[in-house]
């Protein structure tokens, strides 16, 4: 398959494709939510003639599309977005605000998870104007709750490989913060392993004014919150990587009054599992050392619950290896980077593989930002000129064909005849 052929294909839907991911930017959804998105995504890949199943793992989507015998290679790209209030200051900027945990919160696609999806959307239509060029099956994933490290165990729990057929390898991509045109394809650990953490502290509530009649727990768990940067600099050996923070702290509703419960939502970013369960061991020590430091008996100390979590992604190197010579040879070995450091963010994307724990997977990491911003942060000596997760965070429209082209020419390279 020539890749003028895919940029020729790509380029006529190239327009309609950036209006899907404004239409999905300005309607961004949380993690299990993704009623509309996945109603976008069923509806277009129906329209092509893929088989569509709905309403796996909540609202995920598999959708199969088989062009004779060959390889079955599984494409995943993940939905939601987060409860950030973006300020890109965009004309199709999201002003989307839901109700959550009690209290009104600001959505947006500050994570590329909208061109995840727009991508996706792309490379199905070239499957299917291109059946002449490859052959196999094509099983293509539109997965929930990405950023609730939930999404994809849920849909392997709830009939996805009754659906879809055990893959050959899985094969994702994901956004990021360099210049459109560039992308990473490197072999090896790429991404920490990553479990999201709530830890309960009861206290007795009471009086503002009378706080030696109660048992605060607003100050254990803000003094938890301190004695817990001591895990990674006091506890890890300095040689391994490890991030512990805390997103969250909820407590109370008044002014003047001491609640009795305290909640906090902490996130561990870890390569070895040893290092995972000095970080959960050091998190329970210190909670219930505080705990009994201001009188709490042993039946009503901190409960630690590990909500949800995910290995370190591991890219396979001979895949990986594989795809990055086949777009470097239309990219330009120079745009594709297959020497980089793995990073301490996280995804479940591996956790997709269910209960074949040995399928090859490699996770593409492609550039988003205009060349121009990205040249102008280096300047200034900064990294990149946004980051993932934050109000800023900006897609360029012309990552949004450059995306579809790339996971097209991934898809052609794998089922190619």
């Amino acid at each position: 398959m020539s890749q003028q052929l895919i940029d020729t294909l790509v380029d006529a839907d190239s327009a309609r494709l950036v209006e899907v991911f404004k239409d999905i930017h300005r309607h961004p959804e949380l993690g299990f939510a993704e009623t509309r998105t996945a109603g976008i995504v069923a509806q277009e890949l129906t329209e092509l003639g893929f088989a569509v199943t709905t309403g796996i793992g909540g609202t995920g989507v598999a959708a199969i599309l088989g062009n004779g015998s060959g390889p079955t290679v599984m494409y995943r790209a993940d939905m939601d977005a987060l409860p950030v209030e973006e300020a890109t200051g965009l004309d199709y900027a999201s002003t989307v605000r839901v109700r959550r945990n009690g209290s009104e919160s600001p959505v947006a696609h500050v994570c590329g998870h909208d061109a995840h999806v727009t991508w996706m959307l792309g490379m199905a239509r070239v499957l299917t104007q291109t059946r002449d060029a490859w052959s196999g099956t094509a099983v293509l994933v539109a997965q929930p709750a990405e950023e609730l490290i939930a999404g994809a165990q849920a849909m392997v729990d709830d009939r996805l490989y009754e659906v879809v057929p055990k893959p050959d390898c899985l094969v994702g991509m994901h956004t990021a913060p360099g210049p459109v045109g560039m992308l990473a394809a490197s072999g090896g650990p790429a991404m920490a392993g990553t479990d999201q953490v709530d830890i309960e502290f009861k206290g007795v509530g009471g009086h503002g004014s009378l706080p030696q009649l109660a048992k605060d727990p607003v100050l254990m768990a803000a003094l938890a919150v301190v004695q817990f940067q001591s895990i990674v600099s006091r506890m890890i050996p300095p040689h391994e990587a490890a991030v512990l923070t805390v997103g969250s702290v909820q407590a109370g509703s008044a002014h003047n009054v001491i609640p009795d419960r305290a909640l906090l939502k902490a996130n561990l970013r870890w390569f070895n599992p040893a290092v995972r369960e000095q970080m959960l061991s050091g998190v329970k020590a210190i909670c219930e050392g505080i705990a009994r430091g201001y009188g709490m008996p042993d039946d009503q100390l901190p409960v630690v619950t590990v909500q949800s979590g995910s290995p370190p992604l591991v890219n396979d190197g001979a895949l990986t290896e594989r795809l990055a010579a086949a777009l470097g040879r239309t990219l330009g070995t120079g745009n594709v980077l297959t020497t980089v450091p793995p990073v301490t963010a996280s995804e479940d994307f591996g956790q997709l593989a269910g209960p074949h724990r040995d399928l090859p997977l490699s996770y593409l990491f492609v550039g988003v930002a205009d060349p121009q911003v990205c040249a102008e942060a280096w300047a200034a000596g900064k990294m990149f000129p946004y980051s993932p997760h934050s109000p800023d965070y900006v897609v360029d429209l012309a990552a949004i064909p450059f995306g579809a082209k790339v996971a097209s020419q991934v898809m052609l390279e794998l089922l190619g005849n």
